[in-house]
């Protein structure tokens, strides 16, 4: 359902890098790019994680409220793709481990912009 999700930058080679390194835990590769914009996706038929820069020329910010969440088909890769955010210099929001009695297990984190985002799983995803 959903296409693609952007995250706005202020420091376009960082958080490419930042994004570059993380997303490739999880399969995704730069599936779309110009001089402003960079979109990776784990296939064709995938939504579409991106970066942007601001199109109104202002910088960016992050929005109180607003995170990513990043699919992962297992604790494990949960656990690794967050020691991987951190490794490139994310900043902690709630280290990996299960919340509630769900079976939902995720951790969180921001970008080096400060965007948050969390890597999760439930019982049943797969990858």
């Amino acid at each position: 359902m959903i296409g693609y999700v952007t995250v706005g930058t202020n420091d376009f080679d960082k958080s490419a890098a930042f994004y570059d390194a993380l997303l490739a835990e999880l399969g995704g590769k730069r599936m779309m790019e110009d001089e402003g914009f960079i979109a990776w996706s784990s296939g064709a038929q995938g939504a579409a994680v991106s970066i942007i820069k601001p199109f109104d020329g202002k910088a960016a910010t992050n929005g109180n409220g607003t995170m990513l969440a990043l699919a992962a088909n297992s604790t494990d890769l949960v656990d690794k793709v967050y020691a991987k955010a951190i490794e490139l210099g994310a900043q902690c929001e709630g280290k990996p481990g299960p919340r509630g009695e769900s079976g939902f297990y995720a951790g969180y984190f921001r970008d080096p912009d400060g965007n948050k985002l969390n890597v999760f799983t439930m019982p049943g995803m797969t990858g």
